[in-house]
């Protein structure tokens, strides 16, 4: 009997051709197994995927190097510092004369090589003196208890560890060390236990101590080399910078936020809320934390640039903090965008007017500000700026005054007022927000003169004349009787 199957029945499996005793072929399919194909298609997947993974992470590497390339400069020159310290090790005369403790330089390289210069600074010192100190210490400790006998040696030993190392992490709860030695308690902590409870005999411990002190100012002298010399990254400039650019952000999200809340409505039903503009205050909120860290490695900082020895970081601080104070504002004023209650139009296009211009000139004041704190001038317009929003504050405030009425007459008082309160409320944080504003031009002030910022064509004028001209009758020259 013949046996006869269609290409569509055999087009996935192998095909035998197989002639019976009565002459005609018969075709037979063997088809693969399913566990083949299921391997097939997971294997594949896997490959897939990993690909994607590393296609992805690759655009994120390349998205984080293009953003900024300094942060690719860092790695060479972590990379550059590594590489010269590890010729102490792999090269037998500079080996020979630091012995086998030459991988501890390559291990301080690793630790303390830092992205600014101010934060490379304050590890190196940091850990230099409390290597040095700790070292040191335990040494003289060490021998203060060999001298006391056998019985009493393991005593002092231990008692001195118990009191140096509980004093030393008690003192890291205080805030003025914390900020600025803590890296450096836990290298004494770690050093003088390492070498107060070695059994090694007086001689051997110096000539440790001396040894890791050696090596570790040698990997602290390659990292401060490498990263001032080679396209350095200063602290102070990054909290300058940061400080400058957050008071523009704060200026274009306050405008962003007031020409949101009074749109038209029209305006208000295609457009999506909120905006990156009207979100950047959220930016000043969240740097706090950024700002304390670049002020206290600024501190470590030589002289660099425009910013001299002992420049005042600490005001750019309170700068920040009057900052933040006008955000708490804007962070609230956002909470009555987002109120599900529609206020009046009538209410809203009366307000419309006297809010848009104080937005507007309280955002002028602030990017004056960002603008003499970037220049590190002293700003000609900043006082004719402050005088102009005052007068949009006393505009919005005889606005709000003078609310319409008309439809208080619908026996609808009470549902009329809940209608207009969340508006009423935006325009009295907008007044608010300009009274702070006022403290930002306080703060940036106090910093122009503590940092000696280039003064105003209008205010050397005046020196000028000063000098010339006296200001005193009594102090007028008079002329001499012949």
């Amino acid at each position: 009997m013949a046996m006869a199957t269609s290409a569509k029945e055999v087009q996935d499996g192998l095909e035998w051709r197989v002639r019976v005793p009565q002459g005609s072929l018969a075709v037979v399919v063997e088809s693969q197994p399913d566990w083949v194909d299921r391997a097939w298609a997971w294997l594949t997947g896997i490959v897939l995927a990993v690909v994607s993974k590393a296609v992805g992470f690759g655009r994120k590497a390349w998205s984080v190097g293009s953003d900024d390339p300094r942060r690719v400069v860092h790695g060479v020159k972590v990379g550059t510092g590594l590489t010269l310290v590890s010729l102490f090790y792999y090269t037998r005369p500079l080996y020979d004369g630091v012995g086998g403790w030459a991988m501890w330089a390559v291990m301080t390289v690793v630790v303390v090589f830092e992205y600014t210069v101010g934060g490379c600074l304050c590890k190196g010192f940091n850990r230099s003196i409390a290597t040095s100190t700790a070292g040191f210490l335990a040494v003289g400790i060490h021998w203060a208890a060999s001298k006391a006998g056998e019985k009493a040696e393991p005593v002092i030993l231990s008692a001195s560890v118990f009191i140096l190392a509980s004093a030393a992490t008690f003192s890291r709860f205080i805030p003025a060390i914390k900020a600025r030695f803590d890296y450096g308690i836990t290298i004494f902590i770690l050093t003088f236990s390492l070498v107060a409870v070695s059994g090694y005999r007086v001689d051997q411990l110096l000539f440790l101590a001396q040894e890791r002190v050696y090596t570790i100012s040698i990997g602290v002298g390659i990292c401060l080399i490498v990263c001032i010399l080679v396209c350095p990254v200063w602290a102070g400039q990054e909290l300058h910078l940061l400080v400058s650019g957050n008071l523009v952000k704060l200026a274009d999200s306050l405008q962003g936020l007031v020409e949101e809340c009074f749109m038209e409505d029209e305006a208000e039903e295609g457009k999506e809320l909120p905006t990156a503009k009207s979100q950047g205050y959220k930016c000043v909120l969240n740097s706090k934390a950024t700002e304390d860290s670049q002020a206290n490695l600024a501190k470590w900082e030589p002289g660099h640039g425009r910013f001299r020895f002992r420049h005042p970081w600490s005001q750019y601080l309170k700068v920040a903090a009057a900052m933040r104070y006008c955000a708490y504002c804007m962070e609230a004023f956002n909470g009555c965008i987002s109120s599900e209650i529609k206020a009046p139009e009538d209410v809203k296009s009366h307000l419309r007017g006297a809010s848009i211009k104080l937005s507007l000139d309280s955002s002028n004041v602030l990017k004056e500000l960002s603008s003499s704190i970037m220049s590190m001038k002293e700003s000609r317009s900043i006082h004719c700026l402050v005088v102009e929003m005052k007068n949009g504050v006393q505009e919005l405030q005889v606005a709000l005054r003078s609310l319409p009425t008309d439809h208080v007459k619908k026996h609808r008082a009470t549902l009329s007022l809940m209608e207009a309160m969340p508006l009423v409320t935006a325009a009295s944080l907008l007044i608010e927000v300009s009274e702070r504003v006022e403290s930002v031009v306080e703060a940036v002030g106090v910093l122009a003169r503590l940092a000696s910022f280039e003064p105003s064509l209008d205010r050397k004028k005046a020196s000028s004349y000063s000098s010339v001209v006296p200001q005193d009758e009594s102090v007028r020259p008079q002329p001499q009787e012949v």
